[in-house]
């Protein structure tokens, strides 16, 4: 396993995004299989784990805890906070809480969730837009100074947010969405990251599943999975986006590695200041994801996937209306 930096945090560079296994996807709970998947990451050393408060309404920071008995040592722990409700990751403006009180006592019941006396990277789940962003970066510093949290990290935020909290205090790194199908954050984010020396995590780098090829139609989906009500999943979009990825299988079977590693291995190509988490809840699913550390990419299959992905590419928004007024703030 490689590492990548996140500002002066070293991570593996290869992620596990724990929130699948207790939310958002069609849940069918597994404990038993969510931790051994979890025990085989870490096994593999992929050791930078990510969860957060609101996922399953507390129970993937419990679920993590119990599978960190006796090896909190062995990871780098992430969580988040700042949605007050559970499931209100495609939620609205109402539903955040930047405030310096609420981030003390969100922080304080993350770590009794957990069982652990701290976290190493806490990020601000989404910014709230009542809240100055230097009054809740002050207060997450606090938390710093007070031993609970080693580093400080924001998600979905714009380069302007990005700068503000700077300032206050060293921001580690910065979470969003970024994949084949989701460009977006390399036009401003990114390089204000990289000219400020902070690390970049996509969340959903597989396209939420999409880039594996094994979507077919939006009924593979169950009842409850959230990707039913995403733009992207729907209508003539998926169908769309299915020729798109159609494009990526082939590049992958050329290269002889499965689509899900290709797209993985195109993040990873992208700089050691990069560490993707992709979220699974099987042991299968992760070795797959882990073969991308050993994938490596030319400079024409790079190339080639720009052409066949290019960045306006994707038909729909990645979130609902409500969503996507929490994101680029």
């Amino acid at each position: 396993m490689r590492e990548s930096q996140l500002g002066d945090l070293t991570v593996s560079c290869l992620g596990l995004g724990c929130m699948g296994m207790s939310q958002s996807y069609g849940v069918t709970s597994d404990e038993a299989e969510s931790v051994a998947t979890l025990h085989a990451a870490i096994d593999a050393g992929c050791t930078f784990l990510d969860t957060a408060d609101v996922y399953g309404a507390g129970q993937n920071e419990e679920l993590v805890g119990r599978a960190l008995a006796g090896r909190r040592d062995e990871v780098v722990l992430a969580t988040k906070f700042g949605f007050k409700k559970p499931g209100a990751g495609l939620g609205l403006a109402n539903q955040v809480d930047g405030s310096p009180e609420y981030a003390v006592q969100a922080l304080d019941a993350s770590l009794r969730r957990l069982g652990v006396d701290h976290v190493d990277l806490w990020y601000l789940h989404r910014r709230d837009p009542q809240v100055p962003i230097e009054e809740t970066v002050g207060a997450m510093a606090s938390q710093v100074q007070a031993g609970k949290v080693r580093y400080l990290g924001l998600s979905e935020v714009n380069g302007d947010t990005v700068r503000a909290a700077h300032a206050v205090h060293p921001i580690s790194a910065v979470q969003s969405e970024w994949s084949l199908w989701t460009r977006d954050p390399e036009t401003v984010v990114l390089p204000t990251l990289r000219e400020l020396g902070i690390g970049f995590v996509p969340f959903s780098p597989l396209g939420r599943g999409f880039l594996t090829g094994q979507l077919k139609s939006p009924e593979d989906f169950e009842p409850d999975d959230m990707r039913r009500g995403l733009p992207r999943f729907q209508g003539e979009n998926f169908q769309r986006n299915l020729d798109l990825v159609a494009k990526v299988q082939e590049l992958a079977a050329a290269k002889g590695i499965t689509p899900g590693q290709l797209a993985l291995a195109w993040l990873l190509a992208q700089g050691n200041d990069v560490a993707p988490i992709p979220g699974t809840k099987r042991r299968k699913y992760l070795a797959e994801n882990l073969g991308a550390v050993d994938v490596t990419l030319t400079a024409s299959e790079l190339a080639a996937l720009d052409e066949a992905f290019p960045a306006e590419a994707v038909s729909g928004q990645r979130y609902t209306d409500g969503g996507m007024d929490l994101v680029g703030k």
